[in-house]
């Protein structure tokens, strides 16, 4: 003789959460990026052009090489006065971040969010074998999580 249930058909559990909250789902996958042998000059009316304080800098084969920012730029201008050296002639190689830190696109926009307040990044590289798929930005985590407010964060 089986057990009989007395329970009513049970409700579906809802799932407290929806969206997606991977780097990739909310990462810019169309980007500025430099080469090695650009000038600093191409890279300062780049940022000026498009609004943005810096960008990966990539091989031929789209390979992360290094980061090129506004602060190197400035660096080069203060320096440029004091040495004398134009900045014509200097090329992304010499002044880029070589090490630079990235991010999987499989991270959550949770961790991507705990690097950017311990590290005070503004931006991450996405990559993927090593080779540049994407960028996240602290507003791209910020736009993301604006889009997920009201649900339960787990």
């Amino acid at each position: 003789m089986g057990i009989k249930s007395f329970q009513g058909a049970r409700e579906e559990v809802k799932k407290d959460y929806d969206h997606p909250i991977a780097v990739a789902d909310h990462m810019t996958r169309k980007l500025i990026t430099f080469t090695a042998d650009q000038t600093l000059l191409e890279v300062m009316e780049t940022f000026m052009k498009n609004k943005i304080t810096g960008a990966p800098v990539v091989d031929k084969r789209g390979k992360l090489i290094g980061i090129i920012s506004d602060s190197d730029c400035m660096k080069q201008i203060s320096e440029g006065r004091y040495f004398n050296m134009p900045i014509g002639d200097m090329t992304v190689d010499k002044y880029m971040s070589t090490d630079v830190l990235t991010i999987q696109g499989d991270a959550n926009i949770f961790e991507a969010a705990t690097r950017f307040y311990r590290t005070r990044h503004r931006r991450f590289p996405v990559v993927e074998n090593g080779f540049l798929i994407g960028q996240i930005s602290r507003k791209d985590v910020m736009l993301a999580a604006m889009k997920i407010s009201g649900q339960c964060w787990r």
